[in-house]
């Protein structure tokens, strides 16, 4: 694990080369980061998964020092301004929150929330969604409703693994029906608008600056994008170090810069690397 005042340096030689042009050159660095599972633990009730406790005061460091520093995820963003401990922090510079796969920004500099209206078909899938449940023998599934979307979780339920398999072809089915996307997560099914991806969300935040590094870190498949994101910047000259947390998929894992064992590991690191542009 990684200790206090330790950097600890990526296996990969794109991904050293990426800490050292972050090192040289802060400014023009972003650093990005998911939330669940990244920042705070995987829980079975979504709605107390804190963020680890040292999370914001960590990122307000980081805020001032890179370019630009942002929490993106499939989270709305009044989920991580309450569940990262953001609220009433102060000295949290650049942090920008891209909530929902991007399509929802906060941004710390103005505490202003811009959303976009949801996907009518969302509304719809409200009310179908229990009586479908209900046909599968899965009421208990919990349906979190994130306004733009509804996350079908399964960890509470006596097999999850089994309920996921139950669920994924009919869900499918629904979302192809309603022109929806579904987001596959750690034992949950999210359904949302098609068009949004955290690689998008990465782009959309370093078009038209002068950031040419990128630091992203993640846990999940939904992070895939992003990494894709990070690889095309480097095909195209700019550097890039890719942080897989905790048990990520092999398919990010093999793909990862650098790999720490959760949430506290992760702030841990960023907390070193604060130190360092120090």
């Amino acid at each position: 694990m990684t200790q206090p005042g330790e950097l600890r340096r990526p296996g990969t030689e794109a991904g050293r080369t990426g800490l050292d042009r972050l090192l040289a050159s802060p400014r023009r660095t972003l650093l990005a980061t998911d939330f669940d599972g990244t920042l705070a633990p995987i829980v079975a009730d979504p709605a107390t998964a804190f963020a680890d406790p040292g999370a914001a005061q960590v990122l307000g460091r980081l805020a001032q020092r890179l370019g630009a520093v942002a929490v993106v995820t499939g989270r709305p963003v009044r989920d991580v301004f309450r569940l990262g401990g953001l609220a009433g922090a102060s000295g949290l510079g650049g942090l920008r929150i891209l909530g929902q796969y991007g399509v929802e920004s906060w941004q710390a500099a103005t505490g202003e929330v811009s959303a976009p209206d949801p996907h009518p078909a969302i509304d719809r899938l409200r009310r179908v969604l229990p009586d479908l449940l209900a046909e599968l023998g899965l009421g208990d599934v919990h349906v979190e409703d994130k306004g733009l979307a509804l996350g079908l979780h399964v960890r509470r339920l006596a097999d999850p693994e089994a309920a996921l398999d139950r669920l994924r072809e009919p869900v499918a089915a629904l979302a192809d029906e309603h022109g929806l996307l579904v987001e596959p997560g750690k034992l949950v099914l999210e359904l949302r608008a098609p068009g949004a991806d955290k690689g998008g969300a990465i782009e959309a935040l370093l078009a038209g600056t002068d950031l040419d590094t990128v630091v992203y870190a993640g846990d999940d498949r939904g992070d895939l994008a992003a990494v894709c994101a990070v690889e095309r910047l480097r095909a195209g000259g700019g550097a890039g170090l890719v942080i897989a947390v905790g048990a990520a998929p092999v398919e990010l894992a093999e793909r990862a810069d650098l790999a720490v064992d959760s949430p506290a590991e992760l702030v841990a690191w960023f907390s070193s690397l604060a130190d360092a542009l120090d």
